[in-house]
């Protein structure tokens, strides 16, 4: 049976390439920004904001986006110019899994335990269970968040490679530094649905990272960064499907991880070169 006749498959697809541009985009610039330990740390905010909605009864769509967003606020407000502070991060770092351990055990205890795999689901992404509104619901998220950064894209390049020029030239730094955050946290909460929390900074990272070292022209290495996550996550998807027995969020982290290390390998750094 073509894997098109069913509604999940096409479903997964249409969520996970709105989902996978979005982060080849931010990915790109947490790379550039030497911002991944963000994206990390958003992981984890995700998985606690997902069992926090869970335990108060709610969609756990809004723990995500709420959470994610929130702390993406806080973290760019008390850094240097809207910049993550790694130090700060690094302080609620594991607080903030052990709450989401707290919410966890909190939902399963109120609800049964037959509640428990929604942990799981959190953890490790469940995109072959989005039903079509979702799925819909998903792909336009993406889209806005893809429009967004493209917007966004010029003034975070320039304040990206040197902060101190774009301030003097009247770049609004800190500004465009924690609406950066909010997109990088917007979109945390929308991966997490495809390749769950835990594994979510595969997604962000690998494909931009690629990016970086096949090009050194930023918006070529933008594009590149999109276009290889949007692939990578199309070909998980086809592995999932044709052997079930490989999770779908396994399949497309195995697939980005095999990209990046090809790249790895192809391509040596110049001595000296730009980014």
């Amino acid at each position: 049976m073509n894997a098109f006749e069913h509604p999940f498959f096409v479903h997964a697809l249409l969520a996970g390439t709105g989902i996978a541009a979005a982060a080849g985009l931010v990915g790109y610039f947490l790379v550039l920004r030497a911002q991944v330990f963000t994206g990390d740390a958003l992981g984890h905010v995700a998985f606690t904001g997902a069992l926090g909605a869970l335990a108060a009864g709610v969609d756990p769509r809004l723990g995500l986006f709420a959470g994610t967003i929130a702390v993406a606020v806080l973290i760019g407000a008390v850094g240097r110019r809207g910049r993550a502070d790694d130090v700060a991060i690094g302080s609620v770092f594991s607080w903030l899994l052990g709450l989401g351990a707290f919410f966890l055990t909190l939902y399963t205890t109120s609800r049964g335990a037959a509640h428990g795999t929604a942990g799981v689901s959190v953890l490790f992404g469940s995109i072959f269970g989005l039903s079509g509104s979702q799925a819909w619901t998903t792909a336009a998220t993406g889209a806005a968040i893809c429009g967004a950064v493209l917007l966004l894209a010029r003034p975070l390049l320039f304040s990206s490679v040197d902060e101190a020029v774009a301030a003097v030239r009247g770049v609004p730094v800190r500004a465009v530094g924690i609406a950066f955050l909010v997109l990088a946290g917007a979109c945390t909460a929308q991966a997490t649905q495809a390749v769950g929390s835990l594994l979510l900074l595969g997604l962000l990272a690998a494909p931009a990272g690629a990016a970086h070292r096949l090009t050194q022209r930023p918006y070529r290495a933008l594009a590149l960064s999109a276009g290889l996550a949007v692939a990578e996550m199309w070909t998980g998807l086809g592995l999932s499907y044709a052997v079930p027995v490989l999770p779908p969020s396994f399949a497309i982290l195995a697939t980005a991880t095999g990209v990046y290390a090809l790249a790895v390998i192809a391509v040596r750094p110049r001595p000296g070169a730009a980014v």
